[in-house]
């Protein structure tokens, strides 16, 4: 298997096509050194000892951030239709789209 940390023109190239993109030499060298410096950071990640750590689904602590379902009183049909250009039988009347 190619050594993942070192990108290759070749493999910049099929990622290119793959994509959809066209680049010049230049820039496919340029993309491949890019590449491989993300893959060096990542790979600093490879080199933490997480074995105390407990596994989690989130970054942050979940919080409850609904507020309670209470009913209130809302705009009456009237008011919210009073600007419309056209209404029917109490609801807004839009163009035609298909």
């Amino acid at each position: 298997m190619e050594n993942l940390k070192i990108v290759s023109k070749e493999r910049t190239e099929r990622l290119a096509w793959l994509a959809r993109i066209e680049l010049t030499e230049r820039e496919k060298e340029e993309f491949s050194m890019q590449l491989s410096r993300v893959l060096e950071s990542a790979s600093a990640l490879e080199k933490l000892d997480l074995a105390a750590l407990e596994p989690t689904f989130h970054a942050f602590e979940e919080t409850e951030s609904l507020r309670d379902d209470a009913e209130k009183a809302s705009m009456k049909s009237e008011d919210a239709l009073a600007n419309a250009k056209k209404t029917k039988d109490g609801f807004f009347v839009a163009p035609r789209i298909v």
